[in-house]
């Protein structure tokens, strides 16, 4: 895409911008075949009813423009001369690509002359990938950055390490993908006690990881790697038990919840431990941030560690919540002086960690308020809207397929807003976007993985773009069908709006 683009410039540079006086603004529905998703901040159609006809194929022109405010915006204009997109960066030049495909897609024979417009509402735009509770290979991670940059997503969260399974490669480290990434048996339904005794593992290469982090690139998208700490680390823990409290023995967990079993904060052999993988994820992923988990994290462990109640009267911590700020703080400082930064879900705002850290809201919207005034940036994913491990059918559906529990239709994904109104300005300014997050203990296998993503991923993504006073969900349903012809052309399967799948 991108030798197409750097082609069609030399080849139509010629193509000069159509000047604005021919056209007028009129309303969205005047014209279906602009019907796209996200809406575009304007459509400007021509008054006189003109149209470029589709046959023979016109002309498509790609060109810089630092008339286009916004970084990641984009303008396409339709004239006699062909179709033209234009954005001030290369990332908005591609964001209107894939608006076009939209249009595209559904082989018009003519377009009206129109002048379409659009940046997006929020600067961080994402969807989370988790690989650990069931492991997804190398060309499913890459089709699911095709998804994210269809709907003008620009970061990836590809949450890698979990108590069920060690998912990337650290060669100082080697037995966490050895022993890490493999758990024997996988517990049947929602921890009945049950287990099927199949292995089940996988993980990424470096040169795996590299791969996918160039495709990322070229899309436009940032992955920002997630290694969980200190909770959520048995796989770790069953390849190093001396790493933990108790030093085992540990097993790579075959469970689906929340485990005592942690990092010992009060051996120093675990911060070298943290350092060591940190050096290796950031030789690997280029993003500035690297999000570091921090949730769900046990404390009877260290309430019972002679080394942690040692450090913390030695570093005069008054608790255990402490105790886990000391850790946070400690790997923080140690990215700060290399350049990068972290995130962490919305309990380390809890631990006394510094305001440049990333506060990513998942227990509801609150915590992420609070830490805006604290002077921390927020990503919202509370649970009630963004979790797409949850269902999107009605309770009475929930026998098949079997999931978590949990109900997040699409009307409710559409109708969320991150940053209301009803805050005030400058906790809405620390607010820097929004995701959605695919937990994947219920979800074994790629189709239903795209079927629990879409069509919500096409609701997110107009939060993440689209003004909500210019939002309405009846209008979206008229336009989605546009999308819905793209996954059918892919072969991408999703959950039909009527319910029925």
């Amino acid at each position: 895409m991108k030798q197409m683009k750097h082609n069609m410039v030399g080849k139509w540079i010629w193509v000069m911008f159509l000047p604005f006086y021919f056209f007028t603004f009129l309303p969205l529905t005047v014209s279906a075949q602009y019907d796209i998703i996200p809406r575009p901040s304007s459509i400007s159609i021509d008054a006189k009813g003109r149209v470029l006809s589709m046959q023979p194929s016109p002309a498509v022109t790609e060109r810089l423009n630092p008339k286009v405010t916004s970084p990641e915006g984009w303008r396409i204009t339709v004239d006699k001369k062909g179709i033209t997109i234009e954005g001030s960066t290369d990332a908005g030049i591609f964001y209107g690509r894939q608006a076009l495909s939209q249009v595209l897609s559904a082989q018009p024979q003519s377009l009206p002359y129109a002048v379409i417009e659009s940046a997006p509402r929020f600067s961080y735009r994402a969807m989370h990938l988790d690989v650990c509770r069931h492991f997804f290979g190398k060309d499913f991670v890459k089709q699911y950055i095709d998804m994210l940059a269809l709907h003008g997503m620009n970061t990836l969260h590809w949450h890698l390490s979990d108590d069920q399974g060690w998912r990337i490669e650290i060669k100082k480290w080697p037995r966490l993908t050895e022993v890490g990434s493999v758990r024997n048996r996988t517990v049947i339904g929602r921890n009945t006690g049950l287990y099927d005794y199949v292995p089940h593992g996988g993980y990424f290469t470096q040169d795996d990881i590299r791969e996918i982090v160039a495709y990322a690139q070229e899309r436009h998208i940032t992955i920002i790697p997630e290694i969980d700490m200190p909770g959520h680390m048995l796989a770790a823990l069953a390849a190093y038990p001396e790493l933990g409290c108790t030093g085992g023995p540990y097993e790579v967990c075959p469970d689906w919840g929340v485990f005592d079993d942690v990092l010992c904060a009060g051996n120093p052999k675990v911060l070298q431990f943290l350092e060591d993988v940190m050096d290796e994820v950031i030789s690997l992923f280029p993003s500035t941030y690297v999000h570091m988990g921090g949730d769900e994290c046990p404390r009877v462990r260290w309430e019972q560690c002679p080394k942690c109640q040692q450090l913390m009267r030695s570093q005069q911590l008054s608790s255990e919540d402490a105790l886990q700020g000391y850790m946070m703080r400690h790997i923080e400082k140690y990215l700060a002086a290399k350049g990068r930064h972290i995130i962490g879900w919305d309990e380390i705002a809890e631990c006394g960690v510094d305001s440049s850290v990333v506060i990513m809201s998942w227990r509801g919207v609150e915590g992420g308020v609070e830490a805006a005034k604290k002077g921390h940036d927020v990503i919202m994913v509370p649970t009630s809207v963004c979790y797409f491990d949850y269902y999107q059918q009605p309770e009475e559906n929930w026998s098949k397929p079997f999931l978590i529990g949990g109900y997040v239709p699409l009307e409710k994904v559409y109708a969320f807003d991150p940053a209301p109104d009803s805050l005030s300005a400058d906790v809405r300014r620390h607010i820097i976007g929004t995701q959605a997050n695919i937990w994947t203990e219920y979800i074994p296998y790629k189709e239903l993985l795209e079927y629990q993503a879409l069509p919500r991923m096409a609701a997110l993504c107009e939060v993440q773009w689209t003004a909500p006073e210019q939002k309405d969900y009846d209008d979206f349903l008229r336009r989605l069908p546009l999308l819905l012809n793209i996954y059918d052309q892919k072969g991408w399967r999703y959950c039909k709006v009527s319910g029925d799948r």
